[in-house]
């Protein structure tokens, strides 16, 4: 028997920056003139966001392009699944669109997990940038390189990791968002304050209703904040070895409650649910105190988000899915659990914690 090693060992920079603040289209389209990434751009976006800023990005754009191109699809969760990544594809195909091509994500966490996977995929990897325009896109999706699309059987099973040239944040692009688009992006916002910063979460149970007003100093920070911590989080743990696994507080349920509502129920309400419900299994198993679940769950409501499953559902049904999620191993369901707010708790140097399926069964 012969054998011979290829090797492939190399360092690879996927470094970029997260640049935030107020009316940074003409901005960002000058540094794509300046710095070209692409000699040719796609903008992929929703049906709602192309009539709020997808011409007028376009416009910016074909001043500095060889050619560029939007495509949009029906906005909504429905949407993010293959046969869309399939028709975004053609669409570029049969525009005569190469490996000279870049994409532009303009829009919430559907259109950036969508574009993103269409560029690690299309001829085998094109670059990206992501301009996120709802507060959820904002602090959470459009950072960290986790692209993918949902299927029957589950949210985001079918993706890759493929880190963007950039993030775009307007803060500005919130002030268009209704109340409860607000209240999604506010899930994850009080979900970061949870694993990692009680001044966040201090913040956000006293000042939630000035969200809700649109102050944008304010909002600024919150998505400042948030980038951060989950900036630091990547810069550790890119490929979700350990540490990134905090990031899903909440998650493991919530996504199994959302695919089961066949996402009537939104990501935002989903993961409010999931977040009380896995804060209950951290009380049951005597790692989090009752007193801090009820205070999280009084924040939850102060929001206007829900702290219960709002239909009746099999729990074997939830824990089937659960089973066949990422973040499962071998069958066995794994949550990272909180400790104090502000603090997950890690066992043996590990962060996701292995749930036996009585106790989930217990919390419903």
């Amino acid at each position: 028997m012969s054998t011979l090693r290829v090797n492939l060992k190399q360092n690879v920079d996927n470094s970029y920056d997260i640049k935030i603040g107020q009316d940074l289209f003409g901005d960002f389209v000058s540094g794509l003139k300046k710095k070209p990434i692409a000699y040719s751009y796609v903008i992929v976006t929703d049906s709602n966001v192309r009539k709020l800023y997808g011409e007028e990005l376009k416009s910016l754009i074909d001043g500095i392009s060889e050619k560029t191109l939007m495509l949009d699809f029906p906005a909504g969760e429905k949407q993010k699944t293959r046969d869309i990544k399939s028709q975004i594809e053609d669409s570029m195909l049969e525009a005569g669109f190469g490996r000279d091509s870049a994409i532009i994500a303009l829009g919430g966490g559907v259109v950036g997990d969508l574009a993103g996977y269409v560029a690690a995929t299309y001829t085998r990897g094109i670059p990206y940038i992501q301009v996120p325009t709802t507060l959820v896109a904002c602090v959470d999706s459009s950072i960290g390189g986790k692209t993918a699309v949902d299927t029957h059987h589950g949210k985001n099973l079918i993706g890759s990791f493929y880190q963007p040239e950039a993030v775009i944040i307007d803060i500005n692009t919130l002030t268009t968002l209704g109340p409860g688009e607000i209240r999604e992006g506010l899930a994850e916002v009080i979900k970061y304050g949870i694993i990692a910063d009680y001044e966040l979460f201090e913040l956000i149970e006293k000042r939630s209703d000035d969200i809700f007003k649109y102050d944008i100093d304010l909002l600024s920070l919150i998505v400042e904040k948030c980038c951060r911590i989950k900036g630091d989080v990547v810069e550790n743990d890119e490929r979700e070895s350990n540490l990134r696994k905090i990031l899903n507080f909440g998650h493991t349920i919530g996504h199994a409650v959302e695919n089961h509502s066949n996402y009537t129920l939104t990501h935002g309400n989903s993961i409010s649910i999931g977040m009380v419900l896995e804060g209950r299994i951290a009380v049951n198993l005597g790692i989090w105190s009752e007193d801090d679940l009820e205070r999280i769950k009084s924040v939850f409501i102060a929001a206007g988000l829900p702290v219960e499953i709002p239909f009746d559902i099999d729990p074997e049904k939830l824990i089937s899915s659960m089973k066949i999620d990422k973040k499962s191993r071998g069958g066995v369901i794994e949550m990272s659990l909180p400790e104090a707010i502000g603090k997950i708790c890690r066992i043996d140097g590990k962060y996701a914690l292995k749930i036996d399926d009585e106790i989930i069964r217990a919390v419903f």
